[in-house]
Formats: C-alpha cells, structure tokens, sequence
C-alpha cells in the first residue's frame, strides 16, 4: 500500500520539477542546491495536487495506509467525499439517496466508518451491547462477472412484524417474475459452467442497521458451493458467512439462481439471503434478527472467523455424534426389549412347568 502511495507522489514531484524547470531561468550554481530542496520534498506539493493527483487513485487499504504516514496525509485522507467515491466505486448500490443518507450519518467519519465496517466480512461476536434488535434492516447488494457489474439492488426489510419474527428469515431481492440479464454463456455442460462462475462472480452483501448506523458484510466474496439443476439447467450459486451464536454457530448463505432465456445467455432469477443451524433447520426472523444483531455490533476484526469448510466439517462430525448416539440408543432399546421378551418367556415357561 505505502508502495504504491510513495510512487504517486513520486510521479507528481517529477512532474512538478519538470514544470518549474521550463517555466522559471536557469539557476544559479549558488542556487542550486536550494532550489532542488524546496522543489523536490514532498512539501513542494500543494495539498490539492496530493488529494486530487494522489489519494483519488488509491484504494481503501491504501488511503488508510497514507493517512499513517505524515500528518500531512492523515488530514487529507480524511476527506469525507474520498470515501463517499471509493464506497459507490466499489458498491454502487449505496449511490442510492436512501443509503447515502444513512453512510453519512455513520458514527466516526460518515462513508469512512462505513467502510471500514464493509469492507471486510462478518466477525463473530457472542456479546452485544445493546439489547433492542434493529427495527429496520438495509440490504445493500452488488453482484459483479468477471469485474461487470450485473446488479446492484438495495432492499429495505422490516423486523418488527410478528410475521417476520415467526417466520423463516429470508431475505429476497426481486420479485417473482422479475429477472436480470447475466453476460454468462448457458452452459453446454455443467462442470464448465461452474468453473466459470466461481472463477469469475462475486457477491456482495451488505446489512445496514439505519437506526444504530451500523454495517456487517455478509458475503464470502466467492462462491463457497454451486449446484446445477439436472432437468432445468438452473444454476445456484451459493455465498457463504459463519456466525456465532449461544448454542454453536449459523450459516448465513446468500444465494444466486440462474436461469436460461432465449437469447443463449442466462440470467439473475433470484437472490436470496437465509440462515440456517448446523442441522440444516431454517432459523425464523427473531432467532436470526439476535444473532445479526451480534454481528453488526461486532468490531472489526474482534475474533476470528470460522471459514466455510470448517463449518461443513463440524457440522459432519455433529451429524455422526446424533447417528451414532442414535444407534447406541436403538441398541439400548432392542437389548432392553429383548431382555423384557426373554423375561416374559422364562415367566411364561416356569408357569407352564409348575
């Protein structure tokens, strides 16, 4: 990061140097040294030369790693509209007036507090301080192939229905009958496809909580598992993050549905957000509206995360405790009646001996 912030204002210096050489007489011998000290420090930039020739091309990781290196940078990459562009460059779903409303009012610098917060995916977090789970959920959602942008769909999702809390919690971003057109080729055969979609698509999906002004990334990025529908040619690929609750931990999976259509390219179908236990159970609004709480309070980078595979393997290994526990319970149950019959023929026999 500090590489490639040091060979732009490099760039600049030179460029800089270059002008006053052409513009200004030749100097002389006593001036020489002066000159090339206060043209080629780094004070002989202006501070907007640095923020609109420097900072504007950096990304996230790197304007924070400038705002470390002078006091100079520290000021200028502050600037609140370098975030605001850096977030709808890499989510264009927050450009929208509703969600750029709410990253202003983000708790310790707007759009640079929020993306601190999105930019990387959810932390686990057993202990909330806050007791009131959001009444008001954001779904800030940007699907990109092979570095295209196919859709960017932000949802508002209420929380407080009895309906919501009851009910399986899922989240969906269009409507029934509505579709998006995808750049992916349908495919001839399943393995091909797959390759390509795990190679080239990426998911993210943001929740922001608008009242609290929080934010939690729910997406692994990559696709973590894809299935391709014999008969149909559908395609669901699957997004994956693991959070912590009481009892274990939950699946938070987002998933993309392609669909064939008429002109040889498929296209976006569905998109859905769900969370389910280590036992596959569907978990309802309020169980999860608890645990999504956890993770938008979490800090950054406050525990570890559990990644998607050992979340399968743990969830294997829970499975073969249940069925061997359920067998040595069946065995218990057929010793004990078998034990009951033996008992009731010996009975049954001493009473026709007598």
């Amino acid at each position: 990061m500090l590489t490639k912030v040091s060979c732009l204002l490099f760039k600049e210096i030179s460029h800089r140097n270059k002008l006053i050489m052409i513009t200004s007489p030749p100097p002389t011998a006593a001036d020489a040294t002066v000159e090339i000290v206060e043209t080629t420090g780094f004070s002989a930039l202006p501070p907007h030369v640095i923020e609109s020739h420097v900072l504007t091309r950096l990304d996230g990781p790197a304007l924070a790693s400038a705002s470390s290196c002078s006091a100079t940078l520290r000021h200028l990459s502050a600037q609140n509209h370098l975030w605001t562009e850096l977030c709808h460059s890499k989510w264009p779903s927050t450009t929208s007036p509703r969600v750029t409303h709410v990253i202003s009012t983000f708790p310790g610098g707007g759009s640079r507090a929020f993306f601190s917060r999105a930019f990387t995916n959810a932390t686990q977090s057993l202990i909330s301080t806050s007791t009131v789970p959001p009444s008001e959920l954001i779904s800030s959602v940007d699907i990109h192939y092979e570095n295209k942008l196919i859709l960017s769909k932000h949802q508002e999702t209420e929380s407080l229905s009895d309906w919501f809390r009851c009910s399986p919690f899922r989240i969906d971003l269009l409507e029934p009958k509505e579709f998006v057109p995808a750049p992916i080729k349908h495919p001839e055969s399943g393995d091909e496809t797959c390759a390509d979609i795990i190679n080239g698509m990426t998911l993210s999906w943001i929740l922001i909580d608008p009242i609290s002004r929080r934010a939690v990334n729910l997406s692994s990025h990559k696709p973590v598992k894809i299935q391709r529908h014999w008969l149909t040619g559908e395609v669901k690929i699957k997004f994956a993050s693991i959070l912590a609750a009481e009892n274990g931990y939950v699946l938070c999976s987002s998933a993309v549905t392609l669909g064939g259509s008429d002109c040889g390219k498929m296209q976006v179908i569905e998109v859905s957000l769900e969370m389910e236990d280590t036992d596959g159970v569907h978990l309802n609004g309020k169980d999860s509206l608890v645990i999504l709480h956890r993770a938008l309070e979490c800090k950054k980078g406050s525990e570890a995360k559990l990644r998607y595979e050992d979340y399968l393997e743990m969830r294997r290994e829970i499975k073969e405790r249940k069925v061997k526990t359920e067998e040595a319970l069946d065995m218990f149950c057929l010793g004990f009646g078998v034990s009951i019959l033996v008992t009731f023929l010996l009975f049954f026999f001493c009473r026709l001996t007598a």
